[in-house]
């Protein structure tokens, strides 16, 4: 049997804790993205649980299109790790081994624009794909709509946006602001759940 071809190469985001492993093909369907921010929450993925398990380091593991993005902790330098991380993950994917349960493989969800969302809503969804979305993807993490009332747009961080030190400053002079400048009926925008 033909072992998987595996291209793999790191970028680096503006998380200095994160680091983006990206593959030469998919490994999730586009627009779905996996968080998973501790080794509890990873039980309906053998890839992130076994990367908890075999690098205690690791604190937070993502999934999104055709990348992993790994966060660290603080004590831990990347130029100890990044090789045999690297490894670990190739030679995983290599063998095809299962990267989500047929549980999760179900549940997969695609965020989608609802009919019964106001005017507001699909145009704050649409921003956020069109606009925002690509420039979080590149730098290995998520953001998704979470709510809007009475003027308060609330989104979700996800992978390296994440306890990230520049996310703040990304949502509040980024987003919200371009939010704003199209949508007047916008005041601000908040992380839910960071």
């Amino acid at each position: 049997m033909l072992k998987k071809y595996v291209n793999l190469y790191t970028e680096a985001n503006p998380n200095p804790n994160s680091l983006k492993f990206v593959l030469n093909y998919l490994i999730v369907p586009e627009n779905n993205s996996f968080d998973f921010p501790d080794a509890a929450s990873a039980r309906t993925s053998p890839l992130a649980l076994a990367l908890f398990e075999n690098f205690g380091f690791i604190r937070r593991v993502f999934f999104m299109n055709n990348f992993v993005t790994v966060t660290k902790d603080e004590q831990t330098p990347w130029d100890e790790v990044v090789v045999e991380l690297k490894q670990f993950i190739r030679e995983y994917m290599e063998a095809d081994k299962p990267i989500f349960t047929a549980e999760k493989i179900n549940e997969l969800k695609t965020e989608t624009f609802n009919e019964e969302d106001s005017e507001t809503v699909q145009k704050i969804k649409h921003l956020l794909d069109e606009y925002v979305r690509p420039a979080v993807e590149s730098d290995g993490g998520a953001i998704n709509f979470h709510s809007y009332q009475e003027g308060t747009v609330k989104v979700l961080l996800q992978g390296s946006c994440s306890g990230c030190p520049s996310s703040t400053l990304t949502l509040k002079a980024g987003i919200e602001n371009l939010l704003k400048r199209m949508i007047p009926e916008v005041k601000e925008v908040v992380a839910e759940g960071v």
